[in-house]
């Protein structure tokens, strides 16, 4: 009688690491995206010092009022980072329609409490503007709505209909404030984000048409728009003929030069520049560190751009990549439409920017949508089989899928690794 022979196993494949176990992790985090975000947050500290101390005085009688107020806001925010860095994106399925709520509560009680023709953007002496808390409401529910939708987002009656329907009530809310840099960057992140999703061609031109058309009747019935427009277009024709806050920005990048006028002398945010320490602290950096200080912040904007689709391609689900690029999408689109602004190249629009403006607000919701970024860079240990662990979708738009790959060609394994 035979015996039967024992056949051995083949040796099991190493465990492959996955993007946070490895080099450049600190406790699972995106070391390069965490250096990034605190090399901006510590540039801006030192900024808003720089731009604030007048007004600050001016204001309340002492010059680092503002600043000391700064710094309670990035204790806030860094408590909001670590606690979206380190919650577990699943929660936001059951989150994401509370969250769009209470924005949008938010956004109605701004219009119930302030009353007059002026602007209505904020609440509790002008230290809450429910429009940026919106702005990352509406991000989460997106991603968690599209998520829900599958393949069948495309469908015009199922996922296109209501998409619209869902960014005109929160864009016309904002509009009653009115914010119509809030109302843009709304509609521009809500786009980018569907098209990832896996929206047609058809609909992201359907969609960018339309907009643009929406845009354009904005400008030509409200106020506050046709002012903006008339001096954008006559500051293109002649310098002289565009806005007071344009002509003493370029004012400030000019007399700044390569070098700057060095740090701390910048003279236009004395009483010449408007809001030197929120909305036009771009033009102080360019006037006290040079076109070399400008272009280190646009530097440090392309590196967040880059490293956050980086996380946006890596992510391990649908939903987390939606969330990803989302929140890449906003913080881009804001420093690029501050920045241009200042720069005379977009009709003016009030917006901070990110990570370097004074403003409670903007900095806390902007570090608390940075946390999502972190926390969708931190993975476990995963075993995955060499032959699925692969990317299934890839950049483009034949597929009529998500845009983002989960895996990247760099990702997959080989034998015997």
């Amino acid at each position: 009688m035979q015996t039967a022979r024992r056949v051995k196993a083949p040796p099991v494949p190493p465990v492959p690491l996955t993007l946070g176990a490895g080099r450049g992790r600190l406790f699972g985090m995106d070391l390069w995206m965490l250096s990034l975000v605190f090399a901006m947050i510590g540039f801006g500290l030192v900024m808003v010092y720089s731009a604030s101390w007048d007004v600050s005085f001016r204001l309340h009688g002492d010059a680092n009022a503002l600043f000391r107020r700064q710094l309670g806001n990035l204790v806030l925010g860094l408590l909001a980072m670590g606690v979206t860095a380190w919650m577990p994106i699943r929660w936001l399925r059951r989150l994401a329609v509370p969250i769009l709520g209470v924005s949008m509560l938010a956004l109605l009680l701004v219009l119930m409490v302030n009353s007059g023709d002026g602007p209505r953007r904020a609440i509790l002496g002008g230290s809450v503007q429910p429009s940026e808390m919106a702005k990352l409401a509406v991000i989460i529910y997106l991603a968690v709505w599209m998520e829900s939708k599958g393949n069948r987002l495309s469908e015009w009656g199922y996922g296109f209909i209501p998409l619209l329907m869902l960014i005109a009530i929160i864009d016309s809310l904002i509009l009653l404030q009115p914010d119509l840099s809030a109302v843009l960057t709304v509609a521009i992140v809500a786009l980018v984000m569907f098209y990832l999703a896996g929206a047609r061609i058809s609909q992201a031109l359907f969609i960018s048409v339309g907009g643009a058309f929406v845009g354009y009747l904005l400008v030509r019935v409200t106020n506050t728009g046709r002012e903006r427009w008339a001096d954008y277009m006559d500051g293109l024709i002649d310098i002289e003929q565009a806005s007071y806050h344009v002509q003493h920005a370029l004012q400030a990048f000019y007399a700044g030069g390569i070098l700057g006028r060095g740090l701390g002398a910048s003279r236009e945010k004395f009483g010449l520049l408007p809001a030197p320490h929120t909305d036009s602290i771009y033009a102080v950096i360019g006037e006290e560190l040079g076109l070399i200080g400008a272009l280190l912040v646009l530097v440090m904007f392309w590196l967040f751009l880059w490293r956050g689709f980086k996380v946006a391609m890596n992510a391990e689900d649908r939903l987390t990549m939606l969330l990803a690029s989302g929140v890449t999408v906003w913080i881009a689109v804001e420093a690029l439409v501050n920045m241009s602004v200042l720069l005379g190249l977009l009709p003016f629009a009030g917006n901070a920017l990110p990570f370097f403006s004074y403003g409670g607000s903007s900095l806390v919701v902007t570090l608390a949508a940075t946390g999502f970024l972190l926390n969708a860079a931190r993975r476990k240990r995963v075993e995955v089989q060499a032959k699925t662990y692969v990317s299934p979708v890839g950049i483009g738009w034949r597929n009529r899928r998500r845009r983002v790959s989960r895996l990247g060609h760099n990702r997959r394994t080989r034998p015997g690794r």
